[in-house]
């Protein structure tokens, strides 16, 4: 069984109508969010439970839940064929391993238009509590799809007519300078080594981020959500223009 810790993932999970068993809030919280996780739960008819927040923290291992723990069926991976015709966006991870990072770009996929995010099956991070918390309830919106092989799934993505955009320190090409086509899929590194060399052989552009200074690059959500914006602000600037 699933368990969502914390406001935003327990909210969003209602409110994206996900099979939660129960949830758990800790005696004496109040806030309008957890009053409107209490009416929406009365709603859909799933029980809530009032009980002391060591409790809470008992069934967390003392992670941060904000006082609201859901309890629900697990989060599933998608297939690559089941998203790929859904949105002009995919992002993509190459070796993305902290938790934190993952659940931030997911989030930022989200906010940015992103239909998926595809992961490998090894050398990635999969989806745990952690992630689920980091992303803040877009786990809701935005499929995961986890693939055996993420070179042959780059190499199908070509063939359905995907543009593949490597973000590569080392690139020639600053991101900002280049128009990106679509349907497009932007593919990151993993933290501190970047790009595999495979990986970076199938992308048909590689860009970089410009920075000051003498460190090259940044965190791999900080440098998601600068590319991921970029192409949302193009995509609504050639929108409007035609």
């Amino acid at each position: 069984m699933d368990l969502r810790a914390g406001v935003h993932p327990v909210l969003e999970a209602l409110r994206a109508r996900r099979p939660l068993d129960r949830i758990v809030i800790a005696r004496g919280a109040a806030s309008p969010a957890i009053r409107q996780i209490i009416a929406l739960a009365r709603e859909l008819s799933i029980p809530v439970r009032f009980q002391p927040r060591e409790v809470l923290d008992r069934l967390v291992a003392n992670a941060p839940h904000q006082g609201v723990i859901a309890f629900g069926a697990p989060l599933a991976y998608a297939a690559l064929e089941d998203v790929w015709d859904k949105t002009r966006l995919l992002v993509v991870l190459d070796g993305v391993e902290d938790p934190h990072n993952f659940g931030a770009i997911i989030r930022t996929a989200y906010a940015a238009g992103a239909g998926a995010v595809l992961i490998p099956q090894r050398r990635s991070v999969g989806l745990t509590e952690t992630v689920a918390k980091a992303a803040a309830g877009a786990l809701e919106y935005v499929s995961v799809a986890r693939v055996t092989n993420l070179n042959r799934a780059l190499d199908r993505l070509k063939e359905l007519g995907f543009w593949i955009y490597g973000l590569d320190e080392r690139a020639p090409e600053p991101y900002h300078k280049v128009v990106y086509q679509t349907p497009t899929a932007i593919v990151l590194g993993g933290e501190g080594r970047g790009l595999h060399q495979h990986t970076r052989a199938r992308c048909d552009v590689l860009v970089r981020i410009p920075v000051a200074g003498t460190i090259a690059s940044l965190n791999v959500s900080v440098a998601a959500g600068i590319v991921l914006f970029h192409w949302r602000q193009q995509q609504a600037h050639q929108d409007e223009q035609g």
